[in-house]
Parts: structure tokens; C-alpha cells; sequence
């Protein structure tokens, strides 16, 4: 390695101390395609003398190859280490590099210029103190531009560089430096940087890099690496209220128990008194322990378990706070959200959303808005694509310990996953929540769900008939109330056309109305078995997922799936109300079975083969199902 430092001879742990002692500070290169963000790094890199011998030998051989400087060595090639980066030319994934100066360490991220890549941007952000944005100075401010300052700005970067690079293609002129630093600043005005700085630069030939320009003597602020040396980060951090997300209950043996993650933010020392949330249970720090030993005091980033003067019961997802500064708890919130897969967000479909220390089901229960990140506009939209961002709001399973983004990143953030797959879906940034919702809670009644089945000689359940349109669900849910009247029993029919008609009459047929409809219905019918109903439900609800939610909103055995099977060319061929037909002729879009998927249930209760039998026989079917499982008799 070409750094040299004379510590390293003379006194080996003095250099190792001096090194771990530096402060730190993270940060991001991004911007549209091309604008030179790998040269940038590959720049710092080469003048911080942190590139190894052999490294350096291996990038000169391939800038012969890939590179763009000619006979000239390519410093982009130390950062875009995937071959179809070097194919191309550009930046795709988020590349990590590590290097230090006399003053501080860094660790940068390399994010990609691409739309398609946004996500990629979006990860490196997250944790990033700095944002250098770079500008080709011969194109200005461009859309990805404007897209990657606003994401900065919604992952709470305060500190922004607007790096105007390849100046010494326009010979360092002054005033196409001023006209794009103008319209970079009137664009960010209202996205709440701290401070924006812009440098006139050549990353290539390092022209206000890590040394001063002689080719801009009318620039009179700092380089690059002086700016980046010199800003304070640290000070904001630690004045945060103290969080320790609770990883793990540290139990060892009978005579230790104590509570370990890494503090999220804010300092913490022994004697301190703190509170749990959600139990509200105080107690006081007896020790900081880490796996070097005990500390008197513990600041942000570090990995510790506390124990406690008190036995108070905490749990993993529990968060530990002073207690002249507990963090908020709630189940609904408002948040800003980065879809970041080309499957679409509906809203309600339930996902799961990951915190810092907890896992909780939950769904979007509605879009607020869409941001068009060119203009900071607001659209109405009913979904949510790649690289899109919406204002949602969002309901979760249990209640979440959690600050506003904009106050703590750390306990701010969640991502989406996916229930079926476990892939992440989206990011998002907690804004605040939803009070009026937090003083809404389930109304004791003295009347109960049991006492009402129970007057009624029956146990609530739910029908929920699936199947294409024409495969006869209306048809045998009608025969299997009538029977279940005959034999006295309480039900209601919830009909997909029906209920069109006024509870979901604002609804089309769009997948995400589709499973809106869904979830209305499920939640309808919650009521009704709260009311001691045996309800009957017939939907096509054509995907699984949320056939899925509909189960689960329902107790344990009260929810019943009766797949009405029946091929799609004999549904067609009944075409009762001429709907393939018109589905067909392109009248009706969004039509299942013809341009809109049917997922067919795996594990349905009942299974009705409407070829193989009659309707009448299918509701004996089920009928008989109900009696030999007891519904049709209260519970003792």
C-alpha cells in the first residue's frame, strides 16, 4: 500500500490508537449517469495513497481494456468492480470503499445514476451523513438530479456537497458554475438541508479534490476533502435521547440477565434511570457491559447489554429510553414510502414491516399521495411502482416503539417485506403517528360474541366461497343458507354483486380495487361473526394473498375456504350474464380468467367440483361438513 505514516515503524500501537481514535464519517456520491462519481472516489482514493501496489498495477492493465481515459489510467475502475459496470461504464450496484486521512476515516458509497437503480441509491443513503451530489456542468441540474436530492433529503442527509464536476471541459467558467449552483438551490430550498455546499471540480484531473484549483482562483471555498475533514457530525448525534433497541435478552446463568443491541442513538451511563417501552416500567443502569468489559458511559453506535438495578420484565422488540425522554408507541401511522420492486403496492394487502428490533404484520391501508420528484408535485394514485414515492398510511399488527424520522433515523426507518417471498418490497420513513387513531380502542360490551352464537344454538363462522365468475359460488351459497335456515340457524349472505352496489360501490375492478373490495368484506364479515352469524361470502378474490388476510383477521376455526373448482371453459360456457363474451370482445377489462390471473387455492377446507356434481349436492357437501365439525350447536 503506498500510504505511509511514520507511527507504523517507530510506534505500532501508538498508529493503531491514533487510527481508532479518528472520527468517522459517512458518505454518498450520486447524481444522474456519467456525471463522474467513481472517478470521484477512484480520485480520493488514489490521493489518499490507500490503493495497494498490486491493486494499482491491476487497474492500470484494465483501463488499457475497459477504461475511458486512453493511454491514462481510469480511476472509475477502483469502484465499479462488476464486469457488467466495466462492459458499460456505469455505476449498478452500491460500491463500499474504505479510506482514511490524518484527520478522520470515511467510508463512501459509490450509488448508481440510473432510474432503474434508484433503490440501489436509496440503500446507500440510509446510513450516509453526507450527500456529494455530482453535476455534469455541461447538462446542469437533470432529473435524476432532482430525484436523487430529494431522496437525500427524505433519508435525513442534512449535509449536501453539489459537487459541479468537469469543469475543465468549460475551462472553469464562473457563471456556468453560478447559473447551475442557482438552479440547484432554488430546486432544494424546501428539502431541509442543513447547509448546501457547491465546489467547482475535476474529479478526473482532481481540480478541488483533495487540493485547491489553480484553474478556479475566483472559487474561494473548500476543496472537496477539507469539507468533508472539517464537518461536524458527531455532536448532533449524541444530543438525541437515548435508544437501545432491544436484540436480545442476555442470559447467560442464574446470576446475570441483562438486555443487549447497539444503542441507536444518544448516551447512556451507569445510574441513569430508564424507562421500557411499551410496559412503562423504570428502572436504573447497575452496568454497561461489552465485550471488552464494563463502561461508565455508552454513545450511539456501540454494542452493549445493560443490566438493571430492577427485575422488569423486557423482551426483544422492546426499546429502552431515558425517562425524560421515552420515544412513542402507536399502531397506525403516517409515513413516506420507496417502493423498490416492479411488483406494484396495493393498498390493503398485508405485508410484514421490519424496525430496528421488531417484526410486526401490517398493511398500507391507504395512498395518500404520490411525490413526482422533478417537481415535488402531489398526484392521486391508487398504487405505487419501482422507484416510486408515495405518502401512505399504515397499520400495524401490534403497537411500535418509534420516533419521527426527521428526529432519529435509526428508530424511524422499516422496510416492507413480502409474506409470500420475504423479499423487501419497499423502505420507509415513519412521520408521525396517527393520534386520533391512538385514542380509538375496542369497546368492552357486556354482550359478547359467545353469548350471541350461543342464543343462536350455532358457532360463527365464515363461508368464504372462491371460484371464477360463472363457476356457480352464488348459486350453492344460496342452497347452503337455505338449508342452514331450515334447520334454524342465523346467516347472512355477503354477494360480490351486492354489496357493489352501496358498501363497495367506489370501487372498479383494477387489481388494487380488487383488493380493496377483499378487504372491506373481511372486515364486514369479522362483524357479522361478532354478531354470532354463520356468514357466507361469495367472491372470486382471485388472489391468494389476500384470501390470506380475510383468514387471518378471523378466531381460530372460524373461517372456512370452499373452493368452487370449475374449469375456466365451462364457466365460459355458461357465461349466464355474457360477461366472457363482452371480456372477450375487449369490453370489459380486467376481467379474471381473460386478461387478469386467478390464484387457485392449495390448502382449501372444501373443494366443490361443479362438472363431477350438482349444486344441490355441493351444499349437502357442505352442509354435512358444518354438522360433523359442530358448528351447527353452541359451544358448552
Amino acid at each position: 500500500m503506498a500510504h505511509h505514516d511514520d507511527l507504523i515503524a517507530e510506534d505500532i500501537i501508538a498508529y493503531l490508537d491514533a487510527q481508532e481514535n479518528k472520527s468517522f464519517l459517512r458518505f454518498i456520491t450520486c447524481g444522474s449517469v456519467d456525471d463522474g462519481k467513481s472517478t470521484l472516489i477512484g480520485r480520493l482514493l488514489y490521493d489518499s495513497k490507500l490503493i495497494y501496489e498490486d491493486q494499482l498495477a491491476s487497474i492500470e492493465k484494465d483501463s488499457k481494456k475497459s477504461g475511458t481515459q486512453g493511454d491514462e489510467i481510469d480511476l472509475a475502475l477502483l469502484v465499479d468492480g462488476l464486469a457488467a459496470e466495466r462492459e458499460q461504464g456505469i455505476t449498478i450496484d452500491v460500491a463500499y470503499r474504505f479510506f482514511s486521512t490524518d484527520k478522520r476515516k470515511f467510508i463512501v458509497a459509490d450509488t448508481p445514476g440510473h432510474e432503474q437503480y434508484t433503490r440501489n441509491m436509496a440503500t446507500g443513503a440510509s446510513t450516509a451523513d453526507v450527500a456529494i451530489l455530482l453535476i455534469d456542468c455541461r447538462y446542469g441540474v437533470q432529473v435524476q438530479t432532482r430525484r436523487h436530492a430529494y431522496i437525500a433529503s427524505l433519508l435525513g442527509i442534512k449535509h449536501v456537497v453539489c459537487a459541479i464536476n468537469k469543469m475543465d471541459i468549460v475551462d472553469f467558467d464562473q457563471k456556468i458554475y453560478n447559473d447551475i449552483e442557482y438552479d440547484f438551490r432554488e430546486f432544494s430550498k424546501d428539502l431541509g438541508f442543513a447547509d448546501i455546499t457547491c465546489i467547482p471540480m475535476s474529479a478526473l484531473n482532481g481540480d478541488n479534490v483533495t487540493r485547491a484549483s489553480e484553474n478556479a482562483d475566483w472559487y474561494r471555498g473548500p476543496h472537496l476533502l477539507e469539507f468533508l475533514e472539517d464537518l461536524d457530525v458527531d455532536s448532533a448525534d449524541l444530543d438525541r435521547p437515548f435508544r437501545l433497541p432491544v436484540q436480545w435478552v442476555n442470559r447467560p446463568n442464574l446470576d446475570f440477565r441483562g438486555f443487549s443491541g447497539t444503542v441507536a442513538s444518544g448516551v447512556i451511563n451507569v445510574g441513569d434511570e430508564i424507562m421500557v417501552v411499551p410496559s412503562g416500567k423504570r428502572s436504573k443502569v447497575k452496568s454497561i457491559v461489552t465485550y471488552d468489559g464494563e463502561l461508565e458511559k455508552a454513545r450511539e453506535d456501540m454494542a452493549i447489554t445493560l443490566t438493571l438495578t430492577d427485575e422488569i420484565d423486557i423482551s426483544r422488540g422492546d426499546m429502552i429510553c431515558k425517562t425524560d425522554s421515552p420515544c412513542e408507541q402507536a399502531d397506525q401511522f403516517q409515513a413516506h414510502v420507496l417502493w423498490m420492486t416492479e411488483k406494484e403496492l396495493f393498498p390493503g394487502r398485508q405485508y410484514i414491516i421490519k424496525t430496528a428490533n421488531k417484526s410486526v404484520p401490517a398493511s398500507i391501508t391507504n395512498i395518500k399521495h404520490r411525490v413526482d420528484v422533478n417537481d415535488l408535485s402531489e398526484t392521486a394514485v391508487k398504487t405505487l411502482g419501482l422507484n416510486e414515492i408515495g405518502v401512505c398510511t399504515i397499520q400495524t399488527g401490534a403497537p411500535v416503539a418509534f420516533d419521527a424520522y426527521q428526529d432519529n433515523r435509526n428508530t424511524g426507518n422499516f422496510i416492507i417485506i413480502d409474506r409470500a417471498t420475504n423479499e423487501t418490497v419497499g423502505v420507509g420513513m415513519l412521520d408521525y403517528a396517527l393520534r386520533r387513531a391512538k385514542n380509538v380502542h375496542w369497546q368492552d360490551l357486556d354482550v359478547s360474541k359467545t353469548v350471541r352464537a350461543a342464543q343462536k344454538n350455532q358457532k360463527p363462522v365464515m363461508l368464504w366461497f372462491t371460484g371464477l365468475s360463472g363457476s356457480g359460488k352464488s348459486t350453492i351459497a344460496n342452497l347452503v343458507e337455505k338449508r342452514l335456515l331450515d334447520l334454524g340457524r342465523h346467516t347472512y349472505t355477503l354477494d360480490g354483486d351486492n354489496v357493489r352496489h352501496g358498501l363497495n360501490n367506489d370501487l372498479g375492478f383494477t387489481k388494487a380495487d380488487r383488493i380493496e373490495n377483499i378487504r372491506r368484506i373481511a372486515e364486514t364479515g369479522k362483524l357479522m361473526l361478532d354478531a354470532g352469524l354463520i356468514t357466507l361470502t361469495s367472491f372470486i378474490s382471485p388472489y391468494a394473498q389476500e384470501r390470506r388476510m380475510a383468514r387471518e383477521l378471523q378466531g381460530e376455526g372460524e373461517f372456512i375456504e370452499i373452493f368452487v373448482d370449475t374449469p375456466l371453459e365451462v364457466a365460459e360456457a355458461r357465461d349466464v350474464k355474457g360477461l366472457y363474451a363482452k371480456a372477450r370482445a375487449g369490453k370489459i377489462k380486467n376481467f379474471t380468467g381473460i386478461d387478469s390471473e386467478y390464484q387457485e387455492p392449495e390448502t382449501a377446507e372444501i373443494q366443490i367440483n361443479t362438472v363431477d356434481m350438482t349444486a344441490d349436492e355441493a351444499a349437502e357437501q357442505i352442509v354435512a361438513y358444518l354438522s360433523e365439525r359442530g358448528y351447527l350447536e353452541s359451544e358448552d
